[in-house]
């Protein structure tokens, strides 16, 4: 039996554990003890473009793995697929005690960085305090706003593998290796690969302050084995992962985040990655990250509720303004200042800051150069298009280019802030309270509150205009004026509030260290500002009135046009929303649409989106708005099969068109093309039902001339699953309405395998000898089975290591882990 005293090995983590749920459940309350739920923009649209792969899933047991719901059909394999070998899935819902998801992830966050604290050094009570402020900083909570479940799901275990590389490098290899492990694959479980991106930043940085200690000290062979440790620890967490893993990257080749085959103005090769105008659309002032002390420095969010008796409500009550409209005005107000289109203040405490500034002036110098370095970094990173630096880094940093809005970076500066901000707290309450170590502290204290007292003092000297004013030009100068000076207000508030908090904070500090105050009564008073601190802010975002009692699905409720398309019993077709079709999948949720809403679309579609179906689309608005349109125009969107056109939510905003190609047809014509390029420009001027276009540098076909004497049949569908019957008099070439994919995609004409061509750049052909035949498409991706095994086997081992690690402690007698 482990000899654990209660009060020391156990109070205290059982403590962080309940106010971790307390706080969570507090939080959201309404969730817990209402039934209401959170209303989340992506997830909403997450729901519309997976609804046919859950169908399925419901109906069979199996996986689809491809969607024909959102842009014409793709792999679902960053939508809604699941692997049967994850096991690592019941060890993440216990280590999130279980609680509803997404909500969870702000438990996890907490008890996470919580563990890194305790092992980097730092006293429990204390490590409470910071994984609050983790758990609860801004970042994760507009998050969790706007729907982003899997990124915040990521950042929540992001400390724990650190935890786990450090408790190794500690010499306790055997759960750091453990921790680490298991830490990295529930980490890796939301497939958020950005985060992972950041995390990989900080691990990097922190290998190599400890390879330069190695050296330093004469210890690099302990360096080198705990390194191959932690090696074997990663690819074993990969491994858990390795379905998602191989899919994603498999599919990335394909994306917009891939190599585009195309051609920039000039022949200059286009490169692979994304474009910097979107990476770089949301990009942070140079200023502007001073909203991690000071929310509202630059206004808060685009949407800015002023509150009552505001410069702007008292203008508008002057010029005559009436309540609605000054409640509409006020509550939605344009607070925010800077260049970006939409934004949200990730404040990451007052005291946080206060605290890792403080931790900048005691920690050794190590520690100030990884820490210190990954915030300057990381905010360098999110000035994006600010920055000239950032064009350098987003073409030669490894991977970087897969990623868009870099703003997210900041995430890594809140992580390096937080981790320094408790060691050096740690170190100031561990280290003697002489003069030289009151001095650093009172610099500490002056700095940062010195500053918030400036920003209170001098609020009124800004100009507070910005890029965003640009769509007010038509306001008079009134309201302008008291939108400016409202915005005045809002930092000269925010800096008052951050300059009490870092005053009280920093008053306890000096009483506990100047005995003026029992540890206990200390220790509480810093948990509870730091929880105060955050979780107000963090309100600002999520509150009881964000919370709604309608169900999901009333969110997809039928329109009178859905309901007439859906009058259509022949459901293979596809559907184009004219409103704002590529960043909104409600359409999908009903039906095969042409459009969706995802952040990772096939290149080639999007490509064709820009070049080709985005034009038509313009081309049919004109001209409905002139009175009358020729359907039979639109060579591209009816070779996608779009059957109808939705321009309301009415039954008369049905546009049918009856010169849709059909599932599946033979032409007369192949135009043969030598590039990428030659192939998309031709898709658009020919016509779409007699003849089709390859790129014969990637496909050949035969000499034949084919004949169009035939007809090709839809008989069966499934999402990963189609049948047709096919009957010809001679050889032909069929052209199917479906997107086409080089991975996974089996063809058969007869039982006998067939190979698939692409046409007009984005449809699968097949080559059809005379006669009559069975065709059969299959989605059968090796990536998926091969990757189901590994992580099968590989969460296998990892649970197997996490019990025998237990067991080994046990019959040590050992607590578990020491720390």
């Amino acid at each position: 039996m482990l000899n654990l005293n209660f009060k020391k090995d156990l109070l205290p983590h059982a403590v962080a554990i309940a106010i971790f749920c307390l706080a969570t459940v507090l939080f959201f309350a309404p969730v817990f003890f209402e039934g209401k739920t959170l209303p989340q923009h992506d997830i909403t649209q997450w729901e519309g473009g997976a609804k046919e792969l859950i169908d399925y899933r419901e109906k069979t047991g199996e996986e689809g793995l491809w969607t024909n719901s959102m842009f014409s059909g793709m792999p679902g394999y960053l939508i809604n697929v699941r692997f049967s070998g994850d096991l690592m899935k019941y060890v993440h819902r216990l280590y999130g005690l279980f609680l509803t998801y997404p909500m969870s992830t702000i438990f996890v966050s907490c008890l996470s960085c919580y563990l890194l604290l305790l092992v980097m050094g730092v006293r429990s009570w204390l490590a409470i305090a910071g994984g609050l402020a983790y758990g609860f900083t801004a970042f994760s909570i507009i998050g969790l706003m706007a729907g982003h479940n899997s990124k915040i799901s990521a950042v929540s275990t992001m400390p724990l593998v650190m935890a786990g590389i450090h408790l190794a490098f500690k010499g306790n290899r055997i759960w750091g290796f453990v921790v680490t492990s298991i830490g990295l694959a529930i980490h890796l479980r939301p497939n958020h690969l950005q985060i992972t991106y950041y995390l990989l930043l900080i691990v990097l940085a922190y290998g190599i302050m400890q390879l330069v200690s190695a050296i330093k000290e004469k210890t690099f062979p302990d360096f080198a084995k705990t390194s191959v440790i932690l090696v074997v620890a990663a690819l074993l967490a990969v491994g858990a992962n390795f379905g998602s893993l191989i899919t994603t990257m498999e599919y990335s080749k394909y994306s917009i985040r891939g190599k585009s085959e195309l051609t920039e103005v000039g022949g200059v090769e286009a490169k692979a990655g994304l474009d910097t105008d979107y990476a770089f659309q949301y990009s942070n002032g140079i200023f502007e990250p001073l909203f991690l002390f000071i929310p509202n420095f630059y206004g808060g969010s685009a949407r800015e509720d002023l509150g009552k008796n505001s410069n702007l409500e008292e203008a508008l009550k002057k010029n005559g303004a009436n309540r609605q409209q000054i409640k509409q005005q006020v509550s939605a107000a344009p607070a925010y200042w800077g260049d970006q289109p939409l934004t949200a203040p990730y404040y990451a405490g007052a005291i946080v800051v206060f605290l890792f500034v403080l931790g900048m002036i005691l920690l050794e110098a190590k520690y100030r150069i990884w820490l210190g370095g990954l915030v300057i970094f990381a905010l360098v990173l999110s000035w994006g298009s600010n920055f000239s630096l950032n064009y350098f880094i987003f073409d030669y940093l490894p991977g970087y280019s897969k990623f868009r809005s870099v703003t997210f970076a900041i995430i890594i500066a809140v992580f390096a802030m937080i981790l320094g901000g408790f060691l050096g707290l740690e170190k100031l309450l561990s280290s003697d309270f002489n003069k030289q170590t009151q001095k650093k502290l009172l610099m500490a204290i002056g700095g940062v509150a010195g500053f918030a007292l400036l920003c209170v003092l001098f609020a009124g000297m800004g100009s507070y205009r910005g890029a965003v004013d640009a769509q007010l030009a038509n306001y008079p100068d009134w309201y302008l004026n008291a939108l400016r000076a409202d915005r005045a207000s809002l930092l000269r508030m925010d800096a008052l509030r951050s300059l009490i908090f870092v005053l009280l904070f920093a008053g306890v500090i000096l009483a506990l260290l100047k005995e003026k105050l029992s540890k206990g009564i200390a220790y509480t008073l810093l948990i509870l500002f730091v929880f105060v601190d955050m979780f107000g802010i963090s309100k600002r975002f999520i509150n009881s009135d964000t919370f709604v009692r309608k169900s999901r699905q009333s969110e997809f409720q039928l329109t009178e046009a859905d309901k007439k398309i859906l009058q259509d019993k022949d459901t293979d077709y596809r559907v184009m929303n004219l409103l704002n079709p590529f960043n909104d999948a409600k359409t999908s949720y009903h039906h095969k649409s042409i459009g969706g809403y995802h952040g990772a679309k096939l290149g080639r579609y999007q490509e064709l989106i820009e070049r080709a179906i985005a034009p038509e689309q313009s081309q049919i608005i004109s001209a409905l708005q002139s009175g009358s349109f020729d359907f039979g125009e639109i060579g591209v969107l009816n070779m996608l099969n779009t059957k109808y056109f939705i321009a309301g939510a009415s039954a008369n905003a049905v546009l049918p068109n009856s010169t849709a190609n059909g599932n599946a047809w033979f032409v007369q014509d192949i135009i043969e093309v030598t590039s990428a390029d030659e192939e998309i420009n031709a898709v658009g001027q020919i016509d779409t039902k007699k003849s089709a276009v390859i790129d014969e540098s990637k496909f050949s076909i035969s000499d034949q001339v084919p004949s169009a004497d035939g007809q090709i049949k839809l008989l069966e569908y499934k999402p990963n699953y189609l049948k047709y019957s096919a009957s010809n008099s001679s050889y032909g070439i069929g052209v199917f309405s479906e997107v086409f994919y080089p991975e996974g995609w089996i063809a058969t004409i007869d039982g006998e395998e067939a190979g698939i061509l692409r046409v007009n750049y984005i449809l699968r052909a097949l080559e059809i000898p005379e006669g009559e035949h069975v065709i059969e498409f299959r989605f059968e991706p090796a990536s998926y089975t091969i990757g189901n095994t590994v992580t099968l086997v590989s969460s296998s081992l990892l649970i197997l290591l996490l019990i025998g690690a237990i067991g080994y402690s046990f019959v040590k007698k050992e607590v578990l882990p020491q720390v």
